[in-house]
């Protein structure tokens, strides 16, 4: 197994970040395979065609998401730790990306062949400017199958970084790990599992780690290193890319609180914000505030602050009255 080794100070100043590179990347995982996760069906069924006919297109391009897509080791120039916390944009990445050198990136590529469970060769890296190449089928896929969900997928990974920073503040790091990916856990006092697979373990320096969720994704995970100081680590969030909000059937709870009201009743299966809630279900700040005062009149939700944030949960009463519903 591989091991993640923190110090106290670097635990302490470890924090939650966002990559769009990493939805990027996750999002061409995806879209390169057969889909095998139910919710992901309706994104996939609309994007596959239009991404695989330009894969077909481009050798290059094809080469690197079939070898990405089937390798226990991710090339190095694609999976750079976000350097902008919650606010890291996409081009900001993309520079990173474009820094490789030709010959970084053929040694990182052969690197992710020798540890590919798939048979590969790299008769398609032809050319040159290979980072480069590789930024521009990044932001083609970005803009093509990524950006237009984007807002409810920022809404999503918000969403998992506000639970887990609750239990940050409340349990402390142990607990807010709990369950980040089906391989990870807290090892004695200092240490993260992060891998099954046996590579080196990475001490941590005292800046401390990044912690970055993917929407896409329903299990796996990957660091991006920039050794000596830069860890992130990147997890599936909870919840998931491929639904649709708002569609849920009318049922008695709707007929007996009202279609909204019910609508955030069953969104608070996971404890959210109400910026979170108005991008997940598409309705006004203003009209969610006032589906929650009543809920909350009705005890049917709790507001607890979080650092500046008011993050709403279930009651047990409402836990019970959507639980009807869900069941």
């Amino acid at each position: 197994m591989t091991l993640l080794r923190l110090s106290t100070l670097a635990l302490s100043r470890s924090r939650f970040a966002l990559s769009p590179l990493a939805e990027t990347l996750g999002s061409m995982m995806v879209l390169g395979r057969p889909c095998t996760d139910p919710w992901l069906a309706s994104w996939h069924g609309r994007h596959h065609d239009a991404f695989r006919a330009a894969l077909a297109a481009d050798p290059f391009a094809e080469g690197l998401v079939r070898l990405v897509s089937s390798t226990k080791w991710l090339p190095s120039h694609v999976v750079n730790p976000p350097q902008g916390g919650m606010r890291t944009t996409l081009e900001d990445e993309l520079a990173q990306v474009t820094r490789a050198t030709d010959e970084e990136v053929r040694a990182e590529l052969a690197e992710s062949v020798a540890h590919s469970w798939e048979q590969h060769d790299l008769s398609w890296l032809t050319g040159r400017g290979w980072a480069a190449r590789t930024a521009d089928l990044l932001a083609s896929t970005w803009k093509a199958h990524v950006a237009p969900d984007w807002p409810r997928r920022r809404a999503l990974l918000e969403r998992d970084v506000t639970y887990r920073a609750g239990l940050l503040a409340a349990y402390g790091w142990p607990r807010a790990l709990q369950h980040m990916t089906r391989r990870s856990a807290w090892v004695g006092d200092d240490a993260i599992r992060f891998s099954d697979q046996t590579f080196p373990d990475r001490v941590i320096g005292d800046e401390g780690m990044l912690f970055v969720p993917v929407s896409v994704l329903s299990s796996g995970t990957w660091l991006c290193e920039a050794p000596p100081t830069s860890y992130a680590l990147v997890y599936p969030a909870r919840g998931s890319a491929g639904g649709t909000a708002g569609t849920r059937p009318a049922r008695s709870l709707e007929r007996l609180i009202g279609a909204g009201r019910a609508a955030i009743l069953h969104e608070l299966e996971h404890p959210a914000t109400t910026s979170e809630l108005t991008a997940q279900l598409g309705l006004s700040l203003g009209t969610v505030g006032g589906h929650l005062a009543i809920l909350r009149d009705a005890d049917l939700v709790v507001g607890t602050r979080v650092g500046r944030r008011m993050v709403y949960r279930r009651t047990e009463t409402g836990r019970l009255l959507a639980a009807r519903e869900e069941g």
